[in-house]
């Protein structure tokens, strides 16, 4: 599959998913506790073609992956805009054509407690739960909104104990964990509105698709 990341069989790679318009060093520093705490082996930066969500859009898909590059070089992460590739916009079509494409490889939908929190208004949301484990980062003053929302809720009986974020990869769906990691609430808005700096206290949070 030319231009698509490489995986095996049996490799955790978690996807992380969102406009990246700018990416910035939260992201970086949000993929680096997700690769400790869930115990993965890669992780992936799905840079999307766009937001369907969202009236204007984001910056060149091009621009947003060569930003994005510049700044991430470890080699367990992959920077990528396989969406605009596979012809998908929404998190379940993509997640869907991922495990049609990788099949064997064990996938985990990583995110913030500020989407969990919003999760069941997410297209097709009950899809996404089943077809993958779901790691969320907490962020401040988002762990119990997160914790009493909806899907928090309709989901709770399928909640594992933090203590089994390392296997979380592992997990049959509908599966998912919160962890803690130390966050703060800059998003990629407020650098965008900042004259797109980089900003090495930030941490993402992830757009709603």
């Amino acid at each position: 599959m030319q231009g698509f990341p490489i995986a095996v069989a049996g490799m955790r790679i978690g996807l992380l998913g969102g406009s990246f318009d700018p990416a910035h060093e939260g992201h970086v520093h949000i993929t680096r506790m997700a690769l400790r705490r869930f115990g993965l082996d890669r992780v992936w930066w799905l840079v999307s073609p766009g937001n369907p969500l969202k009236a204007q859009g984001p910056a060149p898909l091009a621009q947003r992956l060569a930003e994005a590059r510049r700044l991430i070089r470890d080699p367990r992460v992959t920077v990528t805009g396989i969406e605009a590739a596979l012809g998908t916009r929404m998190t379940a079509d993509t997640i869907a054509a991922l495990q049609r494409a990788y099949p064997g490889v064990r996938f985990v939908w990583l995110m913030g407690a500020d989407n969990m929190a919003q999760f069941d208004r997410w297209e097709r949301w009950r899809e996404i739960a089943a077809r993958v484990p779901i790691g969320v980062m907490a962020r401040p003053g988002w762990r119990m909104p997160a914790r009493l929302s909806r899907a928090a809720r309709i989901l709770a009986a399928h909640r594992l104990p933090e203590s089994a974020a390392p296997g979380l990869a592992m997990a049959r769906p509908p599966a998912w964990v919160v962890v803690n990691v130390p966050l703060n609430a800059l998003s990629s808005t407020e650098i965008r509105q900042g004259g797109r700096r980089i900003l090495s206290s930030s941490l993402m949070k992830r757009e709603m698709r």
